[in-house]
């Protein structure tokens, strides 16, 4: 069996993500992902958690991922990006490290180290 390059699996996630098409985004993710913080709390696990962590995102009419950097180590890819969100406290950028772990074709974990909120 084939599957895709683990920077084309990231390359869709962030289009669906920034697409906010939730069926396409959970395509990359194999059924049993984990999402982390980088201090290592589980922030979801599985599609349907990842479902219901996504959609409350893509509530926010701002939101957006922009790639600042990428790096490539064979199944392991690391963004740098700044993430345009709506804050209680108003619109607002947040950065964000995240580290996606691939292997066949699908994103198997995901860890993230999130900067502090920038409103404005």
């Amino acid at each position: 069996m084939t599957f895709p390059a683990p920077l084309a699996v990231i390359e869709a996630q962030l289009t669906a993500y920034n697409a906010k098409d939730i069926d396409a985004l959970l395509a990359t993710y194999a059924p049993d992902a984990s999402q982390y913080t980088l201090q290592g709390e589980c922030l979801a696990q599985g599609h349907a958690a990842l479902r219901e962590r996504f959609l409350a995102r893509f509530a926010e009419p701002d939101l957006y991922a922009r790639l600042l950097s990428r790096t490539v180590m064979a199944n392991v890819i690391v963004d740098f990006e700044s993430i345009t969100r709506n804050f209680p406290e108003g619109k607002g950028t947040i950065e964000m490290l995240c580290i996606y772990e691939v292997a066949e074709g699908r994103i198997q974990k995901a860890t993230f180290a999130i900067g502090e909120k920038r409103l404005g």
